[in-house]
Order: C-alpha cells, then sequence, then structure tokens
C-alpha cells in the first residue's frame, strides 16, 4: 500500500542509510542553525552524539519501513537494536515528523507483535509537530482492523494526548463518521468520544448521530462520556437535543495522557535548553511560542520545516481576509484585533481549549459572544487538568512549578475576563480542606479572589471554614495574604453587582437582598478572624495595616457600589487600630472613618428627602456604633476625654480611682494629638523647629496659634487621612476650614 501524501506538504522518501544527506538528518542541521552561535562552546560532545542518534534513527525507520513481518525481539537482535533507536531518540529529542507516518503504518498495519507495536506507540514523542496526513494514514489502517484491540485503544490513547501537536485538522475532521462508527465497541468507546468531542463542529451534529448517541445511553446507561459528547450537541443544536441532561461532572473522560505526558515535558526541556532561541527551533517555526504543557499551548500552531513557509505566505495573505458566512476562520490564522472584528462571525475555536488562556484575542472574543460550547469545552479542560496535576491531591507529584504557571495564567485570565471560571471554583471546593497552605499559595489565593458570588451559607463549609483553620495556624505573612485576596474577592463582588443592577440583572444569588446578605456575611467573617488574629499577633502594626486596607473597601459600599449596606469594623480592631504606635495606620483608621461619615450623612439625606435607595435604610446600630467610635477617636485626638466619656461596651472608658492609680498629672489634658503615641515623634519634631534651642520638650507650648501650626506642620507630612476627619469631626476646625475655602471662592 503506497503512502498518502499530503497536498500541502510534500515529502521526499526517506534515502538509505548509505547516503550522507538525508531528508532526516537535514530536520536535524536545520534544528541547530538558529542556536548554534550561542551553544558554540559546549557543543562538540552534544554533536557527535546527535549525529550517532540519527544514523541509527533513520537506519530503524528504513527497518520497520521495509520489513514485513516480524518474532518476539530476542536480546541483541537487529530489531531490538532499531527499537532502542527509535526509544531513545523519542526520549532524549523526540521523533521529526517525517517518522511518524511510517511508524504509525507499522503500529496499526499488525505486521509486528503486540510487544513492538506497543513500544513504538509509546515512543511516538513529536519534536516539533505531527503532519496531520500521517493520522490521517493511520486512521484509514485504523479502519482496516488488522491490529489487535489493545493497539487500537492506545492509538486513540495517543491520538487523545498529542491532539494539539497536530498541524492541521481539516482532513481529521472529513474523518468524523469513521470515528463515530467506532461507538460500538464499549471497550472502544469512551476514548472515541473523547476524539469526537476534540473533533466536533456544528456541522457534525446531525439526528441520527443523536439517535445512536441516545441508543448507546440506553443500553450502557448514564456514561459520563457520553454525556460530554451528548452536552456538546446539545449546545450546538438544542432543537434536536430535547432530552435534560444532568448537570455539570467533574470529570468527563479518563486519563489519556499517562505514557507521553513525562516525556513531552522532558523532550520540551531539553530541547528548549537555556538559549532563547532554541524555543522556536524546538517548535519548527520562527516565532518563540511555547508548548511547556498543553496548558501554555500558543494558538499559532506550529508548522514542520517543509511547510513552515507556506504558513507564513498564509498568514500573509489573511491579514485582510474576511471569510464568506459560511467558511470557518482558523485561529491560527488570527494575529490581530481588527481580524477578530472581521471574522469574529465565522471564527473556529482550537478543539482543545487550553490555548485559548494564553490568547487575548480569543479572551476578547468569549467576552463578546457568549457561546456556551466554549464555556463547556473549558470547564471540562481545565477541570481534568487542575484535578490531575494539583500537587497535594496527587501523590508524590513533580510538576509542581508547572502547576504554580498554569494556575497564574489561570488568574491572568479571569483577571481578562473580570470573572472566575466555574472549574476553577469547583477545584478550590474540593482541594482547600486538603491544602497546606504553602504549595503555590499565593495563586491559589489569588484565585480565592475571582469566586463566583453566590450564597454564603452554600460556600462557608468549602471556602471560608479550610480557610479560616489555615488563617489561625499559620504565620503572620500567610494571614496577610488571605486578608488581601479577601479584599479583592469583595472587591471583584462588589463591581459584579453594579454591573449586575446596571444591566437589571436578578437571579437566585443576584437579588438586592440575597446581595446584601452574602457582602455582610463576608464582612462579618473578615471581622471575626481580624480580630482573633491580632490577639494572636500581639496587634502587629503590619498585620493591622491589611486589615485596615480591607475596612477602606467597607467604608465606601454605599457611595461607591451604590450597595445599602454600611458595616463598622468590630472594636478588636478599631481600638488597636486607635491606639496604634504607627501614624499611618491611624491616619488610615481617620480616613476610613471620614468615608463613613460620608456615607452615612448620604444615606441619612436621601432617607429624609424619600430618596430612598432601592428602598433600603441603615439600622439605629449602625449609626450608634458610629458615634460610639467617633467620641472615643474626639476624645483620644482632641479633648483627652478618651477614659471619661467612651461610651462603647469595649471601650476605653475608666473609673476616676483607677486612672488616679496611673499616678499620671493632668489626665484631663495628657492624651490628645500631640501625647498620642503614634504622633510622640511628629511633636518633637515639631517642637524643636519652634523652638531650636529648647532640650527640654515642653510639649504644653503646643496651644493656641502653635496648635493650629502644629496641625498643619501634621498635615504636610502626608496625614490627609487625619485632616479629613479633624475637618469634618471637629466643629471648630470644620468651621474654620469651611470659612477658609469660602474666602479662597471669593
Amino acid at each position: 500500500m503506497q503512502r498518502r501524501k499530503s497536498s500541502k506538504t510534500p515529502k521526499q522518501p526517506l534515502s538509505i542509510p548509505n547516503k550522507s544527506q538525508t531528508d532526516l538528518s537535514a530536520w536535524r542541521k536545520g534544528a541547530k542553525i538558529d542556536s548554534e552561535k550561542s551553544l558554540q562552546n559546549n557543543q562538540s560532545a552534544d554533536d557527535q552524539k546527535c549525529e550517532s542518534q540519527e544514523g541509527s534513527l533513520e537506519q530503524a525507520l528504513s527497518y520497520f519501513q521495509k520489513a514485513q513481518d516480524s518474532v518476539a525481539p530476542k536480546k541483541k537482535s537487529v530489531e531490538q537494536e532499531h527499537l532502542d533507536a527509535v526509544e531513545s531518540t523519542a526520549l532524549e529529542q523526540g521523533l521529526p515528523p517525517e517518522g511518524f507516518e511510517i511508524l504509525l503504518k507499522v503500529v496499526l498495519s499488525g505486521r509486528f507483535a503486540d510487544t513492538v507495536n506497543t513500544r513504538l506507540l509509546k515512543s511516538l514523542i513529536p519534536a516539533s509537530v505531527i503532519p496531520e496526513n500521517s493520522v490521517v494514514t493511520a486512521v484509514s489502517w485504523l479502519c482496516v482492523g488488522k491490529c489487535s484491540g489493545n493497539i487500537q485503544l492506545l492509538f486513540l490513547k495517543w491520538l487523545i494526548t498529542m491532539f494539539d501537536f497536530i498541524d492541521h485538522k481539516e482532513q481529521l475532521n472529513a474523518l468524523y463518521g469513521f470515528f463515530f462508527s467506532f461507538l460500538q465497541d464499549e471497550k472502544l468507546c469512551p476514548y472515541v468520544c473523547h476524539v469526537l468531542y476534540l473533533l466536533t463542529r456544528k456541522e457534525n451534529v446531525r439526528p441520527f448521530r443523536i439517535r445512536i448517541l441516545l441508543d448507546l445511553q440506553a443500553k450502557m446507561g448514564m456514561q459520563s462520556h457520553l454525556q460530554a459528547l451528548l452536552s456538546l450537541y446539545k449546545l450546538f443544536c438544542p432543537e434536536q437535543v430535547t432530552i435534560t441532561l444532568p448537570g455539570k461532572m467533574k470529570t468527563y473522560f479518563k486519563n489519556s495522557e499517562g505514557p507521553w505526558k513525562a516525556a513531552i515535558t522532558a523532550v520540551r526541556q531539553r530541547n528548549q535548553g537555556s538559549s532563547p532561541l532554541s524555543q522556536a527551533v524546538f517548535l519548527g517555526t520562527s516565532q518563540p511560542q511555547s508548548r511547556k504543557r498543553k496548558w501554555n499551548a500558543q494558538l499559532v500552531i506550529p508548522a514542520s520545516s517543509a511547510s513552515t513557509k507556506h504558513l507564513d505566505e498564509d498568514r500573509e495573505k489573511s491579514c485582510f481576509y474576511l471569510c464568506s458566512p459560511n467558511e470557518s476562520f482558523p485561529v491560527e490564522q488570527l494575529q490581530t484585533f481588527p481580524q477578530l472584528l472581521q471574522n469574529i462571525h465565522c471564527l473556529e475555536f482550537p478543539s482543545q481549549m487550553g490555548s485559548v488562556l494564553t490568547n487575548p484575542l480569543l479572551l476578547h472574543y468569549m467576552n463578546c459572544v457568549k457561546d456556551e460550547s466554549i464555556y463547556l469545552r473549558l470547564y471540562y479542560w481545565m477541570g481534568q487538568r487542575l484535578q490531575e496535576e494539583c500537587p497535594w491531591c496527587v501523590v508524590d507529584n513533580p510538576y509542581e512549578e508547572e502547576f504554580r504557571s498554569f494556575l497564574e495564567t489561570v488568574y491572568k485570565a479571569e483577571c481578562f475576563l473580570q470573572e472566575g471560571f466555574s472549574a476553577c471554583e469547583e477545584f478550590l471546593y474540593k482541594t482547600l480542606p486538603l491544602w497546606d497552605g504553602v504549595c503555590c499559595r499565593s495563586e491559589v489565593l489569588r484565585l480565592v479572589s475571582w469566586i463566583p458570588l453566590s450564597s454564603f451559607s452554600d460556600i462557608k463549609p468549602y471556602l471560608f471554614d479550610p480557610l479560616a483553620q489555615l488563617f489561625f495556624t499559620s504565620s503572620i505573612y500567610f494571614k496577610c495574604s488571605v486578608l488581601e485576596s479577601l479584599k479583592e474577592l469583595l472587591q471583584n463582588w462588589l463591581i459584579r453587582s453594579v454591573i449586575q443592577m446596571d444591566l437589571e440583572i436578578s437571579s437566585v444569588n443576584t437579588t438586592l437582598s440575597g446581595l446584601v446578605n452574602v457582602v455582610a456575611e463576608l464582612v462579618h467573617f473578615v471581622g471575626w478572624i481580624s480580630t482573633v488574629a491580632m490577639r494572636l499577633e500581639n496587634n502587629s502594626t503590619f498585620l493591622l495595616n491589611f486589615i485596615l486596607d480591607f475596612y477602606g473597601t467597607v467604608c465606601d459600599i454605599y457611595l461607591k457600589y451604590n450597595l445599602p449596606l454600611l458595616i463598622m469594623p468590630p472594636a478588636g480592631v478599631f481600638y488597636p487600630a486607635l491606639l496604634s504606635m504607627d501614624s499611618v495606620n491611624l491616619n488610615q483608621l481617620c480616613y476610613i472613618m471620614y468615608r463613613y461619615r460620608a456615607n452615612l450623612v448620604a444615606a441619612k439625606e436621601n432617607e429624609l428627602s424619600k430618596k430612598k435607595i432601592l428602598q433600603f435604610k441603615f439600622s439605629n446600630q449602625t449609626y450608634q456604633e458610629y458615634n460610639q467610635y467617633i467620641i472615643a477617636m474626639v476624645g483620644c485626638l482632641w479633648t483627652s476625654s478618651a477614659f471619661q466619656k467612651d461610651t462603647h461596651p469595649q471601650g476605653l472608658c475608666m473609673d476616676d480611682k483607677l486612672l488616679s492609680k496611673t499616678a499620671v498629672k493632668e489626665i484631663k489634658s495628657s492624651f490628645n494629638i500631640v501625647y498620642h503615641p503614634a504622633m510622640m515623634g511628629c511633636s518633637i519634631k515639631f517642637l524643636q523647629q519652634i523652638c531650636p534651642g529648647d532640650t527640654t520638650l515642653n510639649f504644653k507650648l503646643i496651644k493656641g496659634k502653635k496648635w493650629d501650626w502644629y496641625l498643619e506642620y501634621l498635615y504636610s507630612r502626608g496625614l490627609k487621612g487625619l485632616k479629613a476627619f479633624i475637618e469634618s469631626s471637629i466643629s471648630r476646625v470644620s468651621q474654620a476650614a469651611r470659612s477658609k475655602a469660602g474666602n479662597v471662592d471669593v
């Protein structure tokens, strides 16, 4: 049977071993040209080794191409030597595109024993790409049925694993019916469904195929692989698939990457090396495109060395190409945003979805076109990757760094789309109880910030309870990271709520009352863990800064996000911040209380003018708690009366007898903005400026006009929050500020 040649990439037959130059050796030498200069110093030994492997591989391919039949390999036999040559080359450098058609034909023609075919099939590791016509030829041999059932199964697993490395998919998609015919084989059915899932386009959905799938479902029961294919069919043609399918599953298909996954990574790392040019060599294209695992695969599908020129020409021609309504625009030609706008109606997404995460143009497409089939494919693909590669769920997983990189890529895609992925949400709910808080810490906590808005009671046992356990038992740095993540989660929920209310979108989880309850529960949760953390960490200034940063978002919820909710910080946060030794935290607290006042005043004015925002109003308890905090702050910063007039149950009020035992003279004037622990440094520097020769540091001098100078001095040091609070909450200063502003206007 003659080999089928590609019309796009004509190939020359491999020459006999005696000739000095072959297609294979040309491919090997071409792979070295770009990185030659950077590797000159240590290349001699490697060149000799490569040349030896080249000759061995050429001989092996020639042998398998000409051999008619075989017996079981014996030690040191010719067949064994050629098998070793193929395996060693594949595992170290990967096989060239020209070798796949020969080896696939050998494997699926049944000429050799299954032991030989299995070893060959497990050695089919690409160095760059796999020519489509070699896979088409292999499928034709698969249909002949000369190989055993085990080899057929292994070939399908190989095809699924290597799907992204196939340079084109048009001819392969034309064989959709051939693959579909294998569904009747119960052993092959799960893997055939997987292949069909990757190949399916809207035009592949036909009523007779739906009937066959429904018959298989009735015969086998509700299998996950059948459900996956039916779900995809229903998304493409909902009017044809009228049955109700169960909800999304964690995993639709079995993992097929086992024999090849580690080898692909090892080959990529060896071929990529340390040279920035070697990555392009590995992919067979002049444009660096990483294939570091499937999730990092770029959308510019690399061409073999023989067809790179043609691909470049196609790209140039496609710059101003506009598809007709009946044509699809391949993603490997999508290079610019104008191309996306011109062809958005006919864009054909890749069969495997990992490359979508790294392509801004396709992420733009996902934002503009809400195609459920894309989200279903991405849900399946991402869910399977997360489940199989999670280092704290898989024992002895050597790919922690790559998993970390994957999580970072997912997070960047979520930031681009401004929404989280459902597969990522389910992964977090499932694995956070098992997480140690160390592995991929920053990446996991970033993903937490994009968890979609849902009922707090539903997510509490899966998200907040595991986080709380880790929070209380981990370092202060972990605590700060969790607080930062929860702040971003709150902001994302609030921004999402604004968009939904503007669009008048409502559902069970996004009604106004439901939204207010969920946000309130989150704020109360952070208040609780913050109070406990401040005790555990001895009122750490560093930790307090992150806590106040969270409440910097909470204090402006009403005005900034149009949500009728304001929750004051708990006393376990407020009073440590008020008595903090750090001026930055005190300044931040002052600004937060200033914003609380602005929000409460606006709410009261709207209420009095009967302009109730969404028919909600704040409770009297909120106003009462705010007033108690204001009395304490004014007493500490201005009137020195906090210890006598603070009315909060957990406040600073002390009995006169207890105060007298402190032996502090003039208690009623000894604790204000001059004597406050956070302001003592400023007070000393101010006195040194106004009284350079006085070394007694008499703080009583700061009064009258010098008090006003002192305030201006504090404001000049960047304490804008303190200024905003004093001018809004101290009546004398507030009146003076308004009078000064009026004079400026005049």
